[in-house]
């Protein structure tokens, strides 16, 4: 089999085993799904209890201990088939979707055999099998949308083993303990976050998408690179002429509903995906839920270091939703209209950026302002493993025929090398809001400063904000117009962010950022 090395990454954490140089399930469980495929006049999975007797019996299949599953989730997985909807949509899942689920996880070993044989072929050698994605191991992992139902399939069916997670800093992939909470605490939004993958899986067994979907891990080294835009220090930031991008504040709306071209941020967890298989309902999960694909990368995507972001590029949004947290509700059918890309994905480009959680006073110190930008800056800065590669080999061509010194000399302007190994498609710009604030407890005013400043130094054109009604931003518009006004280099705003947060620190104001910026705006 072509690519071993990726496949003895992942397949740990697969179901699967190697028979003869080939995937293939078990026998025991192959025959459960190749009869649950033949619909439950042959299966009798016909209800939520009896599903969750077979899910039992196929772990027990791949030898896995079924005490491993959450409390109560076979339980959760009975009471929302056979309680929760009405009986005529319960009988439907079982008469349609189980089978086709069935049928859809019996191809997974060809499926995945096929992926391994075009992964190095996706982007010009450059690896894209799937595989674990370390911290600090910059990679990209392209799947089809049909592998993607396929392994989320083996998620409903929580067969997913779940020895060494952990100890990866992987967040698990099974979908027991959305199931679980749903039993314990009897949510409403629980049951309204299950409703938007349940119509996931309605809507690909009537119509599987045949597009394809990118995750990458994205790393500013920490230490020098010659080829490679590094880790900034806070001189970086100081020094910086770039001038400041234009931003447009939007007091309603969502960055998902942004009617443009741009990169939209999850404001993520540290681990990709946060509570979006659990009991959490906020930005995130919100995202996770109304575009299930991204949960595949909570398959492979280890724990964000604070020089790392996400990019994922191609999922397609299936729900319709109302609310938010508590209110949270699925709300219908979606029909995504965006355009393909020349890849094959869809033109949705979502970055994945975790705020340090409850920062408190770290947020007003250099190093606390330092790790903030830079982390937004790692995800927006627009270049990606495969042009990295490219411009790699364009430039070891250059290298030949010309001096080592005029080459080294070019490299040393970190400006240079942005401009130099950034993404060649066209330059889109930054859809966001307020990224780690809320419960995460950061700064409002901060923090779209900070998202400003990264923006503008990766060479975005334009970044929306999306307030989300927040009063502490209800200066946002006269502020940045304000400071726009100025002609301020993103220099000079990090200056003027490091003095502000110093006099706060020290006792020498208690104004806020934005009055302290514009003392018109304290009136």
């Amino acid at each position: 089999m072509e690519n071993k090395a990726d496949l003895k990454s992942i397949l740990p954490y697969l179901p699967l085993v190697v028979q003869s140089s080939s995937l293939v399930w078990p026998p025991p469980v192959a025959q459960e799904l190749e009869t649950m495929s033949r619909g439950p006049s042959h299966s009798k999975v016909n209800s939520g209890k009896a599903l969750a007797s077979r899910i039992t019996g196929m772990r027990k299949s791949v030898s896995l201990d079924p005490s491993c599953l959450a409390t109560f989730a076979l339980q959760g997985y009975a009471l929302f088939f056979d309680e929760e909807i009405p009986r005529d949509e319960s009988a439907k899942w079982f008469g349609e979707v189980v089978p086709a689920l069935a049928g859809l996880l019996l191809q997974l070993p060809s499926m995945l055999e096929i992926h391994y044989s075009n992964a190095d072929h996706v982007l010009d050698g450059t690896t894209t099998g799937l595989r674990i994605l370390s911290p600090q191991e910059a990679g990209i992992v392209f799947l089809s949308q049909e592998l993607i139902a396929a392994l989320l399939a083996c998620s409903f069916f929580c067969l997913f083993p779940k020895a060494d997670r952990a100890s990866r800093h992987l967040q698990g992939i099974n979908f027991d303990e959305l199931f679980s909470f749903l039993y314990m605490r009897c949510l409403r939004e629980q049951k309204q976050r299950i409703r938007c993958i349940i119509h996931y899986f309605e809507r690909i067994c009537r119509c599987m998408p045949t597009g394809f979907v990118s995750f990458e891990r994205k790393v500013l080294p920490l230490a020098y690179h010659p080829l490679l835009m590094s880790y900034p220090d806070a001189d970086f930031w100081h020094k910086s002429t770039v001038p400041l991008c234009s931003i447009e504040v939007h007091t309603s709306g969502f960055i998902e509903e942004q009617p443009g071209k741009a990169l939209e941020v999850d404001f993520a967890d540290e681990y990709f995906g946060g509570l979006a298989l659990r009991n959490g309902c906020l930005q995130e999960e919100v995202r996770f839920m109304i575009n299930p694909e991204l949960i595949a990368g909570m398959l492979f995507l280890s724990r964000m270091d604070d020089n790392e972001a996400i990019e994922i590029v191609g999922v397609e949004r299936f729900s319709q939703y109302v609310g938010y947290d508590y209110s949270f509700q699925f709300a219908g059918d979606y029909t995504d209209k965006k355009e393909l890309d020349f890849l094959r994905r869809r033109k949705t480009r979502v970055i994945a950026i975790d705020a340090i959680p409850l920062p408190g006073l770290r947020q007003y110190k250099r190093e606390g302002l330092l790790r903030e930008v830079n982390k937004a800056f790692c995800g927006y800065l627009q270049r990606n493993i495969y042009q990295v590669n490219r411009s790699h080999r364009m430039k070891l061509e250059a290298h030949d025929s010309l001096e080592s010194a005029s080459v080294s000399q070019e490299l040393q302007s970190p400006h240079q090398k942005e401009r130099l190994y950034c993404d060649t498609e066209e330059k889109i710009g930054v859809a966001t809001g307020n990224w780690g604030c809320g419960v995460f407890g950061g700064d409002p005013e901060l923090k779209t400063m900070i998202q400003w400043l990264a923006a503008s130094q990766s060479g975005r054109p334009f970044m929306s904000y999306y307030t989300f009604g927040l009063e502490a931003l209800q200066n946002l518009d006269q502020v940045t117009k304000w400071i726009a006004s100025q002609k301020w280099t993103v220099g000079y705003l990090w200056s003027k962010l490091v003095e502000h947060t110093s006099e706060r620190l020290n006792g020498r104001t208690q104004a806020s950022l934005f009055s302290w910026l514009i003392p018109s705006c304290s009136a």
